[in-house]
């Protein structure tokens, strides 16, 4: 038989280090990047486990992209815009001036 090909998501290596995040966590060792917090979130220790992993070259899937597609992105763009042209705009308060007060010098000490 031939091998069968490896479906696995993450590899052990990716589990390792998941694994660790989590004990140091539970240990309450481990801390966030560059603020050293200290990690108290479950999510949070997974997340800091799966970077370490990718620094590292294990197998661990790319992660998902915030923003969104370019046609999601210009077709959110372009109802904005109708959206802002078809708001009236509230008229300007008008403010009370303010005077500005003449600041008069003090005479310096003299340092002798």
């Amino acid at each position: 038989m031939a091998a069968a090909k490896s479906s696995r998501r993450y590899g052990p290596k990716a589990n390792k280090k998941v694994e660790r995040a989590m004990h140091e966590m539970k240990r309450g060792k481990l801390v966030s990047g560059r603020s050293k917090k200290k990690v108290k979130s479950r999510k949070q220790a997974i997340a800091i486990g799966l970077s370490e992993a990718r620094r590292s070259g294990a197998k661990v899937p790319k992660r998902k992209s915030k923003s969104t597609s370019k046609r999601g992105r210009k077709s959110a763009s372009s109802s904005s815009r109708a959206a802002k042209t078809a708001r009236k705009s509230a008229p300007k308060r008008q403010g009370t001036k303010r005077r500005k007060t003449k600041r008069t010098s003090r005479p310096r000490k003299s340092s002798r």
